[in-house]
């Protein structure tokens, strides 16, 4: 039976790697991380979407498994990053955003084929994406490449890391979201999904929750706008 453990946020990207994981495996479980970032309302999100993607399409109910939490809190602890205080959003000399958090995508794709291991799973599927980015080292394809050889080395297994929306921007992202769950999954992703770097909710707009200024929401929206043709 095909298999999947989804890296799963409660963001946009990994809301729309569940729906692809849930429209192309038997079996999906999702993992989430808590590593004290600022905009942790995401987290509070992932059990409303769980919960109302299966509705979308009647046999994801069937497919969608069990999902993991794990306290990685030390990250937080070890960070000085826009991501894990409450400081600026800025860039540094190099071109690379204050909010990049060194290592954290390996240690999730460490953990994740931790937590794979233990329950048989074969295909670990991540939304990274370089198309479209904020620049993250640990999001590019040679990245994610290098770690599944080393997971796979250092495990003695042959998993799969799947990264569907590598080669997609923002738009394109949108659009295959719609091509998956059609307009109900368009719904979802705007209300329930959270992609603010600031944890803003307060605040609606047509393509979602945020501030509507920091990184992340500016690619919410730059997609949103080329999805939409405005």
């Amino acid at each position: 039976m095909a298999d999947a453990l989804v890296l799963f946020s409660g963001g946009q990207d990994s809301t729309t790697c569940l729906a692809l994981a849930l429209e192309r495996f038997d079996r999906v479980e999702t993992i989430g991380f808590d590593y004290r970032q600022r905009h942790r309302v995401e987290l509070d999100q992932r059990p409303e979407i769980l919960k109302k993607i299966v509705a979308i399409k009647s046999r994801w109910e069937g497919r969608l498994g069990k999902d993991h939490l794990l306290d990685l809190g030390i990250l937080g602890q070890i960070s000085a990053t826009g991501m894990t205080r409450e400081v600026a959003i800025a860039t540094d000399a190099s071109g690379l955003p204050n909010t990049f958090v060194p290592g954290r995508n390996l240690l999730f794709l460490t953990f994740a084929a931790a937590i794979a291991y233990r329950r048989g799973l074969r295909h670990i599927v991540g939304g990274m994406c370089e198309t479209d980015f904020s620049g993250y080292p640990d999001c590019r394809d040679d990245t994610v490449k290098a770690m599944q050889v080393a997971l796979n080395l250092g495990m003695e297994k042959n998993f799969l890391l799947e990264t569907p929306l590598m080669w997609l921007d923002k738009a394109q992202t949108w659009r295959l979201a719609e091509q998956l769950g059609g307009p109900a999954l368009i719904e979802l992703i705007v209300e329930e999904t959270h992609t603010c770097y600031l944890g803003e909710r307060g605040r609606r707009h047509d393509w979602g929750y945020g501030c509507g200024e920091c990184p992340a929401c500016q690619l919410r929206l730059r997609g949103w706008r080329n999805y939409r043709g405005l």
